[in-house]
């Protein structure tokens, strides 16, 4: 499999890239890489600033598609990937569970996703998607749509219960992602698992 990283987005409610906010005393981003590179053996960074990721061991892409979001950089990763089944998640999430994730790379086989559900929600950045989702998804671009679950009407879901996601995650900290001052202000206060 191949990991893929979304560092793509505009940043607006942050007000600086993401990726490069230090927790733990090291950049998001390397957070990420370290976690999934503990469960794939190659990643992809999809960014609109290639530049700031030369410096990484990963093979960098940009967007193929002119409209913005989560779902255009999961479908340039998957276009950019030699993988069937592919690790998405985003470069703002620096408690990323590598045995949660490799839990859902065991299920991949014979579905077209493999989804966490939390409540009412499903967390698609943090997900495996399949190369066969590429049609589906450049249709749902073609009509505008930006919503990630909107791919999931036409496909084969596995979706992760919450009490498998318990197993390997009971404080589900693998889904903290970080978009505001304030989610960044805790997860710094809160930080010591990644310091250990």
């Amino acid at each position: 499999m191949t990991g893929i990283i979304l560092a793509g987005g505009e940043n607006q409610r942050m007000g600086v890239d993401k990726a490069f906010l230090t927790v733990a005393g090291k950049p998001l981003i390397e957070h990420v890489l370290g976690a999934l590179g503990a469960v794939v053996p190659q990643i992809i960074i999809v960014t609109n600033s290639p530049e700031r990721y030369r410096s990484y061991d990963a093979r960098i892409v940009t967007d193929r598609l002119d409209l913005r979001g989560p779902l255009t950089g999961i479908y340039s990763g998957l276009f950019s990937s030699e993988s069937e089944y592919n690790v998405v998640v985003a470069c703002d999430m620096p408690f990323l569970n590598a045995g949660l994730l490799s839990f859902m790379m065991e299920l991949a086989p014979g579905y077209d996703a493999v989804v966490p559900g939390v409540g009412e929600m499903t967390e698609p950045l943090h997900a495996v998607y399949s190369r066969s989702l590429l049609p589906v998804i450049e249709e749902r671009i073609g009509k505008n749509e930006r919503r990630i679950q909107g791919i999931f009407v036409k496909a084969n879901v596995r979706y992760i219960t919450e009490k498998e996601i318990s197993r390997f995650d009971p404080e589900r900290r693998s889904f903290i992602n970080l978009n505001t001052p304030q989610q960044y202000k805790e997860a710094t206060c809160s930080d010591s698992e990644l310091r250990n």
